[in-house]
């Protein structure tokens, strides 16, 4: 049997770059080991850029359940600490309340409305490969078989299977010196701050919701979802001489209920939630910070979890892989359909991998910054001080959002390598959103010029881009940091690869227009 991509993993990343293949016309199997979706919610949302990616592929309304674009929330929280992105004009920091098992569910539809084949309780055991393709063999209910394809992308997790066989390194840290509580759960609604949504505790005092909250003590969270139940969290930094230590008994809503008196210094009353479970007890004892020493080894690529681990401080570990299977996708397809250019596909690890090491630094200064000790609460009164600045606070806000990111693509215009601007257009039938327009993951060359006349320059690459002249109604230009935009080349992914703020183009930049084009899609098929 003989495919072009074997996707091992059918969490959100490994579901969604089998949806971005498909959408470039690559046929991936998906191998999950389990035999049923995972009824355990490992993130409670998405927070970030990749709401806005999300949006890019029409897949925001569906998680949503609205028709309205995607906007960014008022305030968040950086090490327990207050972000006020209410002094920002342009906030970058997107989120989504969306429980990760309906994140898959939504992203396993889409597969399988764009034809995916994913097979449960089919598990890799083993691979080989050769100059011309991989050789996975598998375990299935049926027993084992292998198949032949193309590439293999490892999206299993943390653990992967698939970087051990490949013999991936996976350098970095283990910590043992945390202790994790979550739970769903109830409190009483006597102790519910109907203003706020928060928790006035008698005994201690008021406690926001969504936000880390740091004692010298541990930290505690509340998190009242709508239309579903609360979820109640404690970190703590047990010492040796502790006598409420981790042990391998299953979690029980009594040990939260001790931690919240530990970490609050007050009781917390904490009931199970009505309606069928499971119900979220979980327990987890310290935590990693790795990263793969290599996101490829030969035709073998890892994705997500499996390149890289670490913090769960501000929920970025879904904003990064799911931009991690949106970078590789359309790269991973030009390689299959034989128009890559030379090293397209080496781009996935040299872009993606510094974009790692950021949310790594991140998370770990975030982690610094909620651990006991009284010099942590004088690093915390003067990130408190720096917080206060609006150019900090922007800084911190398009770091954890990923919004900072700009690639090594070249060219002079500020817009260059970074994310492409939310843009409405007019392209001759009324208003139109620029992300409806890159819902199908084609390169797109969006002409803004007065005359439209840069479609020639596509010539050789018509089967491979698309050119949509427009303008925007709202203004003579799209502005980014005050640099009007005439013209832009977007990459599947969203990103810009070329920019002009010529309204007529002259010849070189026409020749660097078509430079772009060749360096990331490929020769022309014809002159």
């Amino acid at each position: 049997m003989n495919v072009d991509v074997v996707i091992a993993g059918a969490g959100p990343n490994g579901l969604m770059l089998a949806c971005e293949l498909s959408l470039a016309g690559i046929r991936p199997l998906v191998l999950e080991r389990l035999p049923e979706p995972t009824e355990e919610n490992r993130a409670n949302g998405l927070v970030g850029q990749v709401v806005r990616m999300l949006d890019r592929r029409g897949l925001h309304r569906r998680l949503s359940g609205s028709p309205e674009p995607p906007r960014p929330g008022p305030s968040f929280v950086f090490g327990a600490l207050p972000l006020d992105l209410s002094v920002l004009e342009d906030n970058p920091l997107y989120g989504l309340p969306v429980p990760q098992r309906r994140i898959e569910q939504v992203l396993e539809e889409r597969a399988v409305e764009l034809g995916v084949e994913i097979r449960r309780g089919h598990e890799l055991t083993g691979l080989t490969q050769d100059d011309d393709g991989v050789n996975a063999d598998v375990s299935g209910p049926g027993g084992p078989y292998r198949v032949r394809a193309r590439y293999l992308v490892g999206a299993d997790g943390g653990r992967s299977h698939t970087r051990k066989l490949a013999g991936i390194d996976f350098p970095g840290v283990t910590r043992d010196d945390t202790v994790h509580r979550t739970a769903q759960a109830v409190v009483p609604a006597a102790l519910v701050d109907p203003a706020t949504g928060g928790l006035d505790v008698p005994g201690y005092g008021p406690i926001p919701p969504f936000q880390h909250h740091r004692t010298e003590r541990g930290m505690f969270v509340y998190a009242p979802f709508p239309s579903r139940p609360s979820l109640v969290g404690t970190t703590e930094w047990p010492t040796a001489g502790d006598s409420e230590e981790a042990s391998d008994a299953p979690m029980t809503l009594d040990e939260l209920r001790l931690s919240v008196r530990r970490v609050l210094g007050a009781d917390l009353p904490l009931t199970p939630p009505d309606g069928p479970g499971p119900h979220m007890l979980r327990r987890m004892v310290g935590g990693n910070t790795r990263l793969a020493d290599r996101f490829r080894a030969g035709r073998v690529l890892l994705l997500g979890d499996a390149a890289h681990v670490h913090s769960a401080m501000g929920g970025p570990g879904l904003n990064l892989g799911l931009q991690d299977a949106v970078n590789l996708g359309w790269k991973l397809a030009a390689e299959v359909h034989g128009w890559a250019p030379p090293g397209l596909l080496d781009t996935y690890e040299s872009e993606r991998r510094p974009v790692a090491e950021r949310v790594v630094m991140q998370t770990q200064a975030q982690s610094a910054l909620v651990a006991p000790g009284a010099e942590v609460t004088a690093l915390r009164a003067l990130f408190a001080e720096l917080l206060a600045d609006r150019d900090a606070v922007r800084r911190v806000a398009e770091l954890m959002a990923g919004a900072d990111i700009r690639y090594d693509i070249g060219g002079t215009h500020p817009l260059t390598g970074r994310w492409a601007p939310d843009l409405t257009l007019d392209t001759g039938s009324g208003p139109v959103r620029l992300a409806t327009l890159t819902e199908n993951a084609r390169p797109l060359l969006l002409d803004l010029t007065p005359d439209a006349s840069l479609a020639g320059a596509l010539s050789g690459w018509q089967d491979r881009v698309d050119a949509v002249p427009a303008r925007v109604p709202e203004a003579a230009s799209a502005v980014h940091d005050r640099a009007p935009v005439t013209a832009l080349l977007l990459r599947p992914d969203c990103y810009v690869a070329w920019a002009s703020d010529s309204p007529n183009p002259g010849a070189d930049e026409r020749t660097a227009l078509r430079a772009a084009l060749e360096r990331w899609f490929g020769a022309p098929t014809s002159r």
